[in-house]
């Protein structure tokens, strides 16, 4: 409820800012001076524009990811980014189940080791999927002690198709090549980092069927140091106004050339019983839709593009064009 002041309050008010009983500028220099509290466990080394970078960039990870997981799985997967963070490692250590799937990697040129942790109730599903399961149930009351070798084998491959995804990711910013070192189950152990190392993590949602889970991804501020202005926003656009048409027209030209594609030449088409067919014989003649004065159609793909004539090549069977069609052309 707002409180309204009566006249006698506001006279009151306007003397003592008369009679220099209260200062307007006093309140002004008390929020200049005053202290902000800063948690030395949760360090914030990345700025907000670095930090909005990041954001796009595990944005378009988990678009990639989603699309490599559902096709290894054979299922719809989503992932969804849900927050990006700077945290201690320690603190990242202890926000983790106990026993998860945490894939150790380091990226070339970037500095330090990189972690991708999976909660194991995703990661069950994926090994229930690969290994011939039709819908894989909720796994949310299953609580693993351990990873058999096999499990561990399929949660390899997985692990290595999301550092694809990451690779990719990266692609907008700059060129990096992901290497998985190990995979560990028990995240005590694992002694990366140290314990008060300011770190980054990234925090996604993971569906799949009726069931959610999570995935992080654990980055040290070490690996950002060297490339720190690359997370520029700036940056992003010198490089747009650096791109280099002709080059990439080049690269497109190659791709397209090297191509295979079905080529295939018809000869005409006709209409035989299956009885006829079936008592075919070496010599017998089969009359076909079209005249040998006529030319035959060459498809590229399942569209007719050529007009051709049939003839011999260096001793082999061949066909010269005759015309090109356009795509609008019916014949």
């Amino acid at each position: 409820m707002k409180q309204e002041l009566s006249q006698k309050e506001i006279d009151s008010l306007l003397n003592a800012l008369h009679t220099g009983e209260i200062n307007p500028k006093a309140n002004e220099e008390e929020e200049k001076t005053r202290v902000r509290e800063y948690d030395f466990r949760r360090p914030i080394k990345l700025s907000k524009e670095y930090m909005n970078t990041l954001n796009i960039l595990f944005e378009k990870f988990a678009e990639i990811s989603s699309d490599i997981l559902s096709a290894q799985v054979r299922t719809n997967t989503a992932i969804t980014l849900e927050a990006v963070e700077q945290i201690s490692f320690d603190e990242f250590i202890n926000s983790v189940p106990g026993i998860t799937i945490m894939g150790i990697f380091h990226c070339v040129p970037l500095t330090g080791n990189q972690i991708i942790e999976i909660n194991p109730q995703f990661g069950i599903q994926v090994v229930e999927l690969m290994c011939g399961g039709t819908k894989s149930r909720d796994k949310k009351g299953v609580k693993k002690d351990k990873f058999t070798e096999i499990e561990l084998g399929i949660m390899e491959d997985m692990v290595e198709n999301l550092l694809k995804g990451f690779r990719s990711a990266w692609t907008e910013i700059m060129e990096i090549e992901p290497v998985l070192d190990d995979i560990e189950t028990n995240p005590q152990q694992l002694q990366t980092m140290s314990p008060n190392e300011p770190v980054v993590r990234i925090s996604f949602g993971v569906e799949i069927f009726d069931s959610k889970s999570s995935m992080h991804i654990c980055i040290p501020y070490i690996s950002f140091e060297n490339i720190i202005d690359k997370l520029s926003i700036k940056s992003w656009f010198d490089m747009e106004r650096s791109y280099d048409e002709n080059k990439y027209r080049e690269m497109i030209t190659d791709g397209l050339v090297n191509a295979e594609v079905a080529l295939t030449v018809e000869m005409g088409k006709t209409v035989i019983t299956v009885d006829d067919f079936l008592h075919l014989e070496t010599g017998d003649i089969v009359q076909l839709d079209i005249g040998t004065d006529k030319p035959m159609k060459m498809y590229i793909e399942d569209k007719v593009h050529y007009l051709v004539q049939p003839g011999i090549h260096n001793e082999k069977l061949a066909v010269q064009v005759l015309q090109y069609l356009e795509e609008d052309v019916e014949i």
